[in-house]
């Protein structure tokens, strides 16, 4: 009776702290939630800063002529371009 007894401790106790679903898995479980979760932080933080940009380039005119002034050269019809050219190294 105390060998079965033993034993069965043993098995129990060499499944809490070896098996494939243990104590280890668990706590490497428990990390990579902990990970997990301040991916999904980091991402929502990103998110809503996405957010942000997409609707001040839908709704914000400011916004909407700084990036049509970079990145199509757009002016004002009352503006003044004055356009310099550089020598070329073979004059």
């Amino acid at each position: 009776m105390k060998i079965g007894a033993a034993f069965g401790i043993c098995v129990i106790l060499f499944t809490v702290f070896a098996g494939d679903r243990g104590l280890p898995a668990l706590i490497q479980a428990q990390r990579r939630a902990a990970e997990l979760s301040a991916e999904i932080t980091r991402m929502r933080i990103v998110n809503a800063r996405l957010r942000a940009r997409t609707e001040s380039l839908r709704s914000d005119p400011g916004t909407i002529e700084r990036i049509a002034r970079e990145t199509l050269g757009l002016v004002r019809a009352d503006e003044l371009v004055v356009v310099t050219v550089r020598p070329s190294a073979d004059r």
